[in-house]
């Protein structure tokens, strides 16, 4: 990516920002607005030039369609059979803090911001990020701060690793559904697995891990 002007500095972080806060892009006028000037030509040729340093992409003759190319990251496929390349980002998922059950599209609320990724990568509608806290996945190179890519899925397989609900509250483990126990193994040799009964309402799959997303430095 190249080097930006003060200026174009200034809209790409007013977009960051109100992408943030609003989960969708603003319009020529209301960056206008933010720029404190009265016409959007000077708006136009800005997110030009934004887009020509491959900082933002645009869809032409749609209505807020400006999203950001994710900067300085890395997608790895969790099986390490490959590096996914960021470099063709159309999609833009959300990234959420908080997981709750039995609803159908993440409140507002628990959303974060976003990230955007090449279509291709995202196999399912519905997905979201995930920001691992603490180490219980360090073994399987889930460190704190990372972002894990959830398929929605309400089932798993054995030594899937999912991101479920457990008394309410969410953890990313690896799945296993052993007699009469469904085992939540994390990948720490400190910490112990979670084990709860089969039939137990306690625990619900919320979806499947399928790829680590880490910023670099």
């Amino acid at each position: 990516m190249e080097p930006l002007s003060p200026r174009q500095k200034d809209v790409l972080d007013f977009l960051r920002e109100f992408l943030d806060s609003n989960g969708y892009p603003p319009t020529l006028r209301e960056i206008a607005r933010h720029l404190d000037i009265s016409g959007t030509v000077a708006v136009v040729r800005h997110l030009e030039a934004l887009e020509k340093k491959g900082w933002i992409r645009r869809q032409p003759g749609a209505f807020r369609s400006i999203s950001l190319v994710a900067e300085k990251a890395v997608l790895y496929p969790l099986d390490e059979e490959g590096i996914f390349a960021a470099d063709q980002l159309p999609v833009s998922l959300p990234i959420v803090g908080t997981v709750r059950a039995g609803t159908p599209e993440i409140p507002r609320e628990d959303i974060e911001g976003y990230l955007s990724l090449d279509r291709n990568i995202v196999a399912s509608g519905g997905s979201f990020f995930l920001r691992i806290k603490g180490d219980s996945m360090k073994n399987a190179g889930m460190l704190p701060g990372d972002l894990v890519l959830i398929r929605p899925q309400p089932t798993a397989d054995n030594g899937d690793v999912v991101v479920a609900l457990v008394d309410g509250e969410a953890t990313v483990k690896r799945f296993f559904r052993e007699e009469e126990m469904i085992r939540l193994q994390p990948e720490n040799e400190l910490l112990e697995p979670i084990l709860i009964a089969d039939d137990s309402a306690d625990v619900t799959v919320i979806g499947k891990v399928v790829s680590l997303f880490r910023p670099t430095v």
